[in-house]
């Protein structure tokens, strides 16, 4: 199976601080936000879009990395801060695919039991098949592609990050 490079790492990075700044934007008449990254690739990329936010805004950043099992969605959501710690602040739900939006719809539902100021969604990737009605509010690319191609997200440490489509 042949991998087609989608993104690059330095096209990884152009769109992880544009999505930084477009959040910035969004949430410039806050003192604080919350980056909740879906665990693993979904946390990798809130965590760098945290640096990023932290270059270009004095808005104070917290890290919330959120559990789920991707194959059984509807299985209870752990996340690494208490609702306590993200209620009534802005939060950013982060994932690196958006692909048929079961995982981000689950996600968003158990964000909804908390009242926050404002709740948007971001990814890396959105590849226009949804099951369910739910979109990306910040998105580095959209792809149109058929069911059967896959697309996958790399962070590696080296500063060699790539999304590719097999």
């Amino acid at each position: 199976m042949s991998k087609n490079i989608i993104l690059t790492n330095q096209e990884i990075e152009h769109k992880t601080k544009r999505i930084a700044y477009q959040i910035y934007e969004t949430f410039v008449d806050e003192k604080e936000v919350v980056l909740a990254g879906i665990a693993t690739n979904g946390f990798i990329f809130a965590e760098k879009i945290a640096e990023e936010l932290k270059k270009i805004s004095p808005l104070e950043v917290s890290l919330c990395e959120v559990q789920i099992d991707k194959q059984n969605p509807e299985l209870p959501i752990h996340t690494s801060l208490s609702k306590e710690q993200y209620e009534n602040k802005g939060l950013i739900l982060i994932d690196d695919v958006l692909n048929s939006g079961t995982t981000l719809i689950y996600a968003i539902r158990h964000f909804l039991d908390v009242p926050l100021k404002k709740f948007k969604t971001a990814v890396l990737v959105d590849r226009n098949h949804k099951k369910y009605p739910v979109k990306a509010d910040f998105k580095g690319i959209s792809l149109s592609t058929s069911l059967l191609e896959h697309v996958q997200v790399v962070f590696d440490k080296n500063d060699n990050s790539y999304a590719y489509l097999s």
